[in-house]
């Protein structure tokens, strides 16, 4: 099963299940999942082949769905799940063909759609980093700063570059991810809909999801709401914290 860390909180409330995205891990929600958990449980997860879940040669959405499933099962369904970007691809996969597994699904900042773009730079980024002699941060940064000339995304990553092993590694099966990277950036366009209630959250600066990505939406998942955070690009929750827990919060508590 993933691995999990769990947040305490009202078990009398439906429990918040956390998908992250790709090269994320459970640790970067950790200060969202704390402040999410003053009125119910929280779960966050590893994905498959990230942190510390099991590595497996097989990374689609099937795959990521049935995990999140698992750990829905383990801990009591239904479950509200909260899924970004990779994490909200899986989530809506898992929506669409295990509806009575959750209680209300939020996906922030994709669509159930397949994107062009793909993220095989940053693992070629990530392999050429001399890892010889690391002991900090700071310069494993400057030596990523060569490849990767956005400083938030070098520290997005380096959040998974454990330093502390001997030698140091990245917390990611990077060949699986390279060899599947198709069908992560891709969409296998399940059957079925979610009949129960979804909220689609966007950041107002990025171009994840547009209004022709809307009628696909609404068909799949016909009670989908939609809301933008102003100022926030994909990475809504790293970018606007507050404003994402506070509309994460109303909706759950609606």
């Amino acid at each position: 099963m993933l691995a999990t860390t769990l947040y305490d909180g009202d078990p009398a409330a439906p429990a918040l299940l956390i998908a992250h995205g790709l090269f994320g891990s459970a640790r970067n929600w950790n200060v969202i999942a704390t402040r999410l958990a003053g009125k119910r449980r929280v779960v966050t997860v590893d994905m498959r082949n990230h942190g510390q879940s099991p590595w497996f040669e097989s990374h689609g959405y099937e795959d990521l769905a049935a995990d999140l499933a698992e750990v829905i099962e383990a801990e009591g369904a239904p479950m509200d799940l909260l899924g970004h970007s990779m994490g909200g691809k899986a989530a809506m996969m898992l929506a669409l063909t295990r509806p009575e597994l959750l209680r209300r699904l939020i996906v922030a900042d994709i669509a159930p759609t397949a994107y062009s773009h793909t993220q095989g730079h940053l693992i070629t980024a990530m392999r050429g980093l001399d890892l010889a002699g690391l002991t900090s941060r700071s310069e494993a940064d400057r030596r990523l700063s060569g490849s990767i000339e956005d400083p938030g995304t070098r520290a997005f990553l380096l959040q998974s570059l454990d330093l502390k092993a001997d030698p140091p590694h990245w917390r990611f099966n990077l060949d699986a991810l390279e060899a599947e990277m198709s069908k992560i950036v891709g969409w296998p366009h399940p059957e079925g809909d979610f009949a129960g209630p979804a909220l689609f959250l966007t950041g107002a600066e990025s171009d994840y999801v547009t209004p022709e990505h809307r009628p696909e939406i609404k068909a799949r998942f016909p009670q989908a709401r939609f809301a933008r955070i102003p100022g926030a690009g994909h990475w809504l929750h790293a970018d606007k914290p507050r404003a994402f827990e506070a509309t994460v919060e109303a909706y759950l508590s609606a």
